[in-house]
């Protein structure tokens, strides 16, 4: 060993940012994650077995994924080899898994191999994988932050085991935090530092359940005040917290659980959660056009005519923010969303074209009834086209007693709310003129 090696060790340590020094050893030291870490939950139970195979952690940044890995290699006694598919190919990844293979059968051990952002490499080399996980030459622990039922091959999600890891709550980011201000060896422990609880609440809040933001942050605030004991203020707090990066990506897994939530807060009537989820796209940086769009589907689809206004306001809404544009139509959209979510709800009209359109598709085809075919082209009379068709004009209360569809249907169901309640009396009335006349016909 060089005589220099423990002076390299201390100032590589001394280098490490806190979140890294403050890594746990063991699993008893993991916070998070117990739903499935916790004692008889399914990875622990793989722990205890040895039968770790090829696993996928997904979830946010700073929750856990790389140090769970390195934890798992301990455990396991493998060795541990990682790379990061943004800076790796194929090359690479077949000479670390050429050297498992050696090391297995030469010294009967394994490897833990961990791929961060495993959702980067390519297909060719996701399949590359394929056969020395199913051979057990290495341990397969993949990290990413996309949902690897979309970003991963099926090939390889089908041998694996994925556990979704969730942001850390509040209660364990405060405990990091305590554990950091406490321990002399790795943490900030030599510093004086009164931490007030209006401060860890902050910065246990704002760091989105990312136990690496929380503890740089404690970190720039001891090491930049010079006074000795550090007073840990909620002033401190924010003033150590940079403006926090949104976790959003357009095209992954955070655009589609926004808008769902959204369209669901709205259906659900809470112009509260709808206006937070609007605000969340807004800030992720979320297509204008796209929210329209969904605005404009969701008031025929959910509102439908227990208020017929609500398309006109989702039309004038993706109107103005064509017209106007960002930021000012925010303001457009906030108006929107909240009138959709107060408006009263149906979904009648989208169940009828539902029913309708699976009928035309797996029943048998209803032919136009003669009386309401076109009779207005040469040799239609000839065909007996419009012949005993009732102009709807010309009676009294303007609905004319026919058959218009000539079997017995019936679709659209008002539901009892806002408009459509005054439309659900008014047609219970016109079925009864209409089947009455189908009575007399048949």
């Amino acid at each position: 060993m060089s005589l220099f090696a423990a002076a390299e060790a201390e100032n590589r340590r001394q280098a490490q940012p806190l979140a890294s020094r403050m890594r746990p050893r063991s699993l008893e030291e993991f916070v998070g994650q117990q739903h499935f870490l916790g004692e008889g939950k399914l990875l622990r139970r793989l722990i205890k077995a040895n039968r770790l195979t090829a696993l996928l952690f997904y979830g946010p940044p700073g929750t856990g994924k790389t140090t769970l890995a390195h934890l798992l290699a301990t455990e396991t006694r493998c060795r541990f080899r990682q790379l990061n598919a943004v800076t790796s190919g194929v090359k690479d990844l077949r000479a670390l898994l050429d050297n498992a293979r050696d090391v297995l059968l030469a010294e009967g051990s394994r490897t833990l191999l961990f791929i961060d952002e495993i959702h980067r490499f390519n297909k060719s080399q996701q399949d590359a994988l394929l056969p020395d996980v199913e051979e057990g030459t290495v341990v397969l622990v993949g990290a990413t932050t996309s949902n690897p039922f979309f970003a991963v091959n099926s090939a390889l999600v089908s041998r694996s085991r994925v556990f979704e890891f969730e942001p850390i709550n509040e209660t364990d980011i405060r405990s990091l935090l305590q554990r950091a201000l406490l321990d002399k060896e790795r943490g900030l422990g030599e510093h004086e530092v009164l931490l007030h609880d209006d401060a860890a609440t902050f910065l246990a809040s704002t760091c989105d359940g990312d136990a690496r933001q929380a503890l740089s942050a404690l970190e720039i605030g001891v090491l930049s005040t010079d006074e000795r004991p550090i007073e840990f203020t909620l002033e401190l707090a924010a003033e150590s917290v940079q403006r926090k990066a949104i976790q959003y990506d357009r095209d992954g897994d955070a655009h589609y659980d926004a808008i769902s939530a959204l369209i669901k807060s709205i259906r659900g009537s809470d112009p509260d959660a709808g206006i937070y989820w609007l605000a969340q796209m807004l800030e992720g940086g979320e297509d204008v056009r796209f929210l329209t769009r969904r605005l404009v589907i969701l008031a025929s689809e959910d509102v439908g005519n227990a208020d017929p206004q609500a398309l006109q306001i989702a039309v004038a809404t993706m109107q103005a923010c064509e017209f106007v544009g960002l930021p000012e139509c925010q303001l457009s959209l906030a108006q929107a969303v909240t009138y959709l979510a107060c408006a009263p709800k149906s979904n009648a009209a989208t169940v009828a074209i539902g029913e309708a359109r699976r009928d035309v598709r797996e029943g048998r085809t209803v032919p136009v009834p003669r009386h309401l075919r076109d009779s207005h082209y040469p040799g239609a009379k000839q065909l007996g086209n419009g012949e005993g068709y009732q102009y709807a004009h010309n009676a009294e209360d303007g609905v004319a007693a026919q058959d218009y569809l000539g079997v017995e249907r019936e679709y659209y169901r008002p539901v009892n709310r806002g408009f459509e309640a005054d439309l659900a009396q008014r047609l219970e009335k016109i079925r009864v003129k209409l089947r009455e006349q189908n009575k007399d016909s048949s």
